[in-house]
């Protein structure tokens, strides 16, 4: 018995540790595989010994919601499923009852709901108990409809969707391979949770739905596909569904199986639901599960190979990723011979050694991934020099993860990344030079610097002659080139990828330093700390970049190429400068502009700061939930600053407290 309790321990610390890491930090510390493997040992071990510990992932419905977006809680808890992976146990659960299977989609669940035939909300499932309003993000989605015919209160639940083609797309439109989304799910759920909804908009969320929770006075003649047809009439897209008894379940398994290969949305699995609503809900629940549903996962189809090594793949970060090379198996009909393996932390949990006997799988179906290492032979052979620059490499260990860099500053993979970034969109904006191409240019020798990409007609006889240009290309990269001479300083400091200093702290460092880049390149670490969001951290990543003469002399030379809009610096307060020498902090959701970038934007046409975080120099936090207990209001009252709506805001903009 303590044996079975030491194990349950573990595995609970395990588990509890793997789903904090991938549904909150977005990260993966062990595949889907071996998850549900140890989830199911739990199961077994919990009914075999009749103990279930605290803060077991078989009773934790989520964890806390950790954004600053507002709280509401359920009127009833958002349950869990119960799953099988096994279609006779299908069978068995539906009995003699007709039931509706469809996909189980890899989303995020969200409630909406309409009031006279409107949306006038909508709340993530959050942690099962308290989700968060999502609204002007919900209206958004492509799929939803605003308006509805039916005037009565009406609540549904729906999966928040991106389609595999619009994140291949998202994703082509990023240069920078390291910054590219993982998956569709994370992608979702960090594009629906998002404070500005624009950025929602740009996302192409779609939301399915797959429940109807209530409708007020409307006869469903106790059948959960009239409800359906009932929703497809009013305008919404009802998760894809068929009616199966236990005789027809298994041709339904098989159809849904043979159709995820060209499935356009993101699918974990299925869900059988009682047709008859009635004998449903009359089953109740469990603590964790409702009782008129289950889930089935797929059995996934593992086939058996051979490690042949292992692929060492460097990034912009000096991050080394290593890459499983194994013998190529049919798995899902296709063939595959290379599944990411994440980190070493997951490669010494699997003991993944060249030459081992290892089974692989395909994640939902789609993604290969390494089920279990037969053999275990132990890792080896982590590369200590980097396989791009031949500098040295250090395994390193953020939190509970061990993985590999490059310690080599002037690495070639490094400095590819560092000169995407300085011609991105949000830095010089130069059309036509990829990361593929600059990795071409760098390579053939014609970019050492910065200020060579300005020279890069010195160069026009071999450049007119590569794959992919010609005269016309040439010609449209070199005016993108010139167009780019014109700019601005806080495109510039962005640009030069210093750690830390994104877009908002390099408007930040330009005008608390009122745009004079010298007084700004040397100003010590304490200066740079007074700014507000600077900090200490990122004061010294600073000073540290500006320390190196060959940073110096790269930026001089830079600067030289570049003609810089000399910017207006507030000369103090009247005018048109109200907010001159005040500091804003917005946070929550906005009403009355389409976005807090909008407001933000304001606030610094009218001589003010927006900054991120409440500190003694804040002189107001806009916040429209006023009375909310999030951490910023918090700080907010412990420093006595004022916290005001909206309408406080515009108030205060037209001359009146």
């Amino acid at each position: 018995m303590q044996d079975n309790i030491s194990r349950m321990r573990e595995l609970v610390a395990r588990l509890s540790q793997a789903a904090r890491a991938y549904y909150q930090e977005s990260r993966e510390i062990m595949s889907n595989f071996e998850y549900d493997r140890l989830y199911d040992e739990l199961t077994a071990l919990e009914s075999e010994t009749g103990v279930v510990l605290s803060g077991s992932p078989t009773q934790q419905v989520g964890y806390e919601v950790l954004s600053e977006l507002p709280k509401e809680p359920h009127p009833s808890p958002m349950l869990s499923l119960d799953k099988t992976k096994e279609v006779p146990a299908l069978q068995e659960w539906l009995g003699p009852q007709t039931g509706l299977l469809s996909w189980k989609l890899d989303g995020l669940t969200v409630v909406l709901t309409y009031e006279d035939g409107q949306l006038v909300k909508a709340v993530t499932r959050g942690n099962g108990e308290v989700g968060e309003v999502i609204t002007p993000n919900a209206r958004t989605f492509e799929n939803i409809p605003l308006k509805i015919g039916f005037k009565g209160n009406l609540v549904l639940r729906g999966e928040a969707v991106i389609r595999y083609s619009d994140f291949e797309k998202i994703n082509e439109e990023i240069e920078d391979v390291d910054a590219r989304y993982k998956n569709p799910r994370n992608l979702c759920s960090g594009s629906v949770r998002q404070l500005d909804s624009k950025v929602t908009a740009q996302r192409h969320v779609n939301c399915m739905i797959f429940a109807l929770v209530s409708a007020e006075n409307v006869d469903f003649h106790n059948s959960r596909s009239f409800q359906f047809s009932w929703l497809k009439e009013q305008g919404f897209e009802v998760v894809e569904h068929r009616q199966v008894t236990a005789a027809t379940l298994l041709e339904a398994v098989e159809y849904f199986a043979e159709a995820i290969s060209d499935y356009d949305i993101p699918s974990d699995g299925l869900v059988l639901t009682f047709e008859d609503i009635a004998y449903g809900e009359s089953l109740g629940r469990t603590a964790k599960f409702p009782r008129n549903s289950i889930a089935f996962k797929w059995k996934d189809e593992t086939a058996q190979t051979t490690l042949s090594y292992i692929e060492w793949s460097p990034s912009r970060t000096g991050l080394i990723n290593p890459v499983a090379v194994f013998e190529p198996v049919e798995l899902e009909g296709t063939t595959v011979s290379r599944a990411s393996v994440h980190n070493i932390s997951i490669m010494e949990g699997l003991e993944l050694g060249a030459g081992d006997t290892i089974t692989v799988y395909k994640a939902n179906m789609i993604i290969p991934q390494i089920a279990d290492n037969l053999t275990r032979s132990g890792v080896r052979d982590i590369p200590g020099i980097c396989p791009v620059c031949g500098g040295e490499t250090a395994i390193q260990q953020m939190n509970d993860v061990k993985s590999l860099y490059c310690m080599n500053p002037d690495c070639q993979a490094k400095k590819i990344k560092s000169f995407t970034l300085l011609v991105s969109r949000d830095a010089l904006n130069i059309d036509g030079l990829s990361e593929a191409t600059l990795e071409k240019f760098i390579g053939a020798g014609f970019i050492h610097e910065y200020a060579d990409i300005f020279h890069l007609d010195r160069h026009r006889d071999e450049i007119v002659k590569m794959e992919g240009f010609g005269q016309k290309s040439y010609d449209n990269l070199i005016q993108a080139v010139e167009n780019a001479r014109h700019t601005t300083l806080v495109r510039v400091i962005y640009g030069l990828g210093v750690a830390g200093i994104g877009l908002a702290n390099a408007k930040v460092l330009c005008r608390h330093f009122e745009y004079d880049f010298e007084k700004m390149r040397h100003a010590k670490a304490e200066e740079l700390a007074e700014a507000d969001g600077i900090g200490g951290v990122l004061a010294e990543a600073w000073c540290g970049y500006f320390a190196l003469e060959k940073n110096n002399r790269a930026v001089d030379h830079l600067l030289a190429e570049l003609d810089i809009e000399k910017a207006a610096v507030s000369d103090g307060e009247g005018g048109g400068q109200p907010f001159a020498g005040m500091t804003f902090v917005i946070t929550g959701s906005v009403n009355h502009f389409a976005n807090r970038k909008e407001l933000q934007e304001l606030i610094e046409s009218k001589g003010g700061r927006a900054t991120g975080s409440v500190t003694a120099k804040t002189t107001y936090l806009i916040n429209n939930d006023v009375n909310s207990t999030s951490s910023k209001n918090k700080k907010a009252r412990e420093l006595g600053i004022p916290i005001l709506s909206e309408e406080d805001f515009l108030k205060l903009l037209n001359g009146g407290e």
